[in-house]
């Protein structure tokens, strides 16, 4: 299941991060408030369960969150402006980081990190990176996550390619993606397009 976001907020937010004359400190900015607002759409189905509580005018049920409790994992590097933005919204989320990058050869995916929270088979797992392009690192992740116990997993990403949305959609059919726009295709380096660029570079300057 894919989930586009086409609030109008969002897509004039990620023009300006497609637009090269956008620098490192404003596409950082973007990323995160993109991130945030993604985040609104997928949590919309989190769990409330009314509690007792005390207003200044008087005591009633209202609604808290219940359920499992929250994971926020990072796809090294370029996931972490997501989370990092995203756990501003639920600060009692646990953070996990995988380290994936991407063979500039065969396109595929290299792991070099994992670091998860020991209890990611009790939460509810938001796995983030800004850009779905082969889908080759987001399935990988996600198989280590599966690995690791998790059984309720959704993957955000600011920009996605038909290429990758189809990996994921056949490696793990479990698995809802929330982005804010599917682009036209990848190019022969892997790219997506018109996309906006290395989100990695462009978030750290590195390029």
């Amino acid at each position: 299941m894919v989930t586009v976001v086409s609030h109008p907020l969002i897509q004039h937010k990620l023009s300006l991060m497609r637009d090269t004359g956008t620098g490192v400190k404003e596409f950082r900015e973007l990323a995160a408030e993109i991130s945030m607002l993604l985040a609104y759409e997928a949590m919309r189905d989190l769990e409330l369960a009314p509690q007792t509580l005390t207003t200044p005018l008087q005591t009633g049920q209202f609604p808290m969150l219940s359920g499992k409790k929250l994971a926020l994992v990072a796809i090294l590097r370029a996931g972490l402006i997501m989370t990092d933005a995203i756990v501003a919204l639920v600060p009692a989320a646990k953070v996990g980081h995988l380290g994936m990058y991407r063979d500039p050869q065969t396109l595929k995916p290299v792991a070099y990190y994992n670091k998860l929270p020991a209890d990611i088979a009790e939460r509810r797992v938001f796995l983030t990176d800004p850009m779905l392009a082969t889908g080759g690192s987001a399935s990988a992740a996600i198989d280590s996550l599966k690995e690791a116990g998790a059984q309720s997993i959704k993957l955000m990403c600011i920009l996605s390619a038909p290429e990758g949305i189809a990996v994921i959609e056949r490696d793990h059919p479990d698995v809802e993606i929330v982005t804010a726009a599917i682009d036209s295709h990848l190019n022969d380096h892997g790219y997506i397009v018109p996309g906006l660029g290395d989100a990695g570079d462009r978030i750290y300057g590195t390029k």
